[in-house]
């Protein structure tokens, strides 16, 4: 299994500053080949393949104004390249938004193979440095492994970070318990399972919205292009660092203790994308990070030799009684009990989870869909199987 762990690292002046040239060059080189794509489709309805910005890239390294490109590793430029060809190819194939420019203030990283950056007695060497990164070395690699790639990150909040990617053989699949379980997500309880217990919602924003929004003014009144405005925009993005930091630590306990102790975990597949265009629920909903709890599970499943399984989001969980089967007419999002014909009185989201549970296991055991007659239709809100075209004109 292919794996990484990111670490700290306290870069020297000297370090600091190739790192910073090379992440300029990175964007540099990604923006220019986006915009030749987009300019030759415009103009002369050509695709641009990959073969040829790289064709464009030696080229731009012979112009005198961009001869600076050839002062930082050429790995970097060439995986920034690969890296727009997956854009697009995400693009075309409805995956993802058209590709975007980067900005200089979003931080930036650079991607480093086995060609660009030696690993030796522990230490890790990039290409045109002499010395070794000073990595704050939080837990170590395991035995006898070989870094793959490596990709060095910098934080608007002014943290560098490196990601080292390697091939784990220490993953092996965890002993076989009799136990499956249903979650449903929430706002008031991040996740509600169906043996009944609510694992309350931490709100790591709300927590730090008071000191987001001082330091938001702050930063707003500063004047462009000042050295106070900067220094204002730091304290901002440390801020968001932090809400993320204590957001992606709960969510990976938590997770970690759900594929630990069940053998089956079915979830449900929510739109999120279109759940936040509702302006009243779409901070809880974004705070909650639903999607990256269950991106989590999926792949610590596969880990650890998990069964992961996502019903199909037209199923009504919510509506069914997990006693008879009934389907009631309405239930809004205020009811949070509700009475069935049969005389069971239910919690909302215990019985939403139950039957997520029973779903998933009938699925996994008949290979079907939950509800065959609306889940391939587009009519229903299914994707079209149809690629995207190409970016429409503004």
């Amino acid at each position: 299994m292919e794996r990484a762990y990111s670490y700290r690292f306290y870069p020297t002046p000297e370090q600091e500053s190739l790192l910073r040239r090379t992440l300029g060059c990175v964007r540099l080189v990604y923006n220019k080949a986006l915009h030749e794509r987009t300019q030759g489709w415009y103009e002369r309805q050509e695709r641009i393949s990959y073969n040829q910005t790289s064709s464009m890239l030696t080229e731009w390294k012979k112009q005198e104004d961009l001869s600076f490109l050839s002062e930082v590793s050429s790995v970097p430029l060439q995986q920034s390249l690969r890296h727009l060809q997956t854009a697009f190819t995400n693009f075309f194939d409805g995956r993802a938004k058209y590709p975007s420019f980067k900005k200089k203030r979003n931080g930036g990283n650079a991607e480093f193979t086995k060609s660009a950056f030696k690993f030796k007695d522990g230490q890790i060497y990039l290409a045109k440095c002499s010395e070794p990164l000073a990595i704050r070395w939080s837990r170590q690699l395991p035995f006898g492994v070989e870094p793959s790639t490596v990709t060095v990150r910098f934080h608007p909040s002014g943290r560098w970070h490196i990601s080292i990617r390697f091939d784990d053989p220490t993953i092996k699949p965890l002993p076989a318990i009799d136990k499956a379980i249903g979650l449903d997500c929430g706002i008031s309880s991040l996740i509600i399972t169906s043996d009944g217990e609510k694992v309350s919602n931490p709100r790591h924003l709300k927590k730090h919205l008071k000191k987001l929004r001082q330091a938001q003014k702050n930063l707003s009144r500063k004047e462009k292009g000042s050295k106070n405005r900067e220094k204002a925009r730091i304290k901002v993005a440390k801020i968001h660092a932090k809400i993320t930091d204590c957001r992606q630590d709960h969510l990976h306990k938590l997770s970690s203790r759900l594929v630990r102790e069940n053998q089956t975990i079915v979830v449900e597949d929510l739109a999120v994308k279109n759940m936040v265009k509702n302006h009243k629920l779409a901070q809880a909903i974004s705070d909650a990070s639903w999607g990256e709890l269950t991106r989590q599970l999926a792949y610590k499943c596969r880990w650890y030799g998990r069964n992961y399984i996502e019903i199909e989001r037209w199923f009504p969980s919510s509506k069914r009684c997990s006693s008879c089967g009934y389907i009631a007419d309405k239930l809004p999002l205020n009811i949070r009990e509700w009475s069935c014909t049969c005389g069971a009185t239910h919690d909302r989201d215990i019985n939403a989870s139950k039957n997520i549970l029973a779903a998933g296991l009938a699925v996994s055991v008949c290979g079907a869909t939950v509800r065959p007659e609306q889940s391939k239709s587009v009519k229903a809100g299914a994707k079209s199987p149809l690629g995207k075209k190409q970016k429409p004109k503004s």
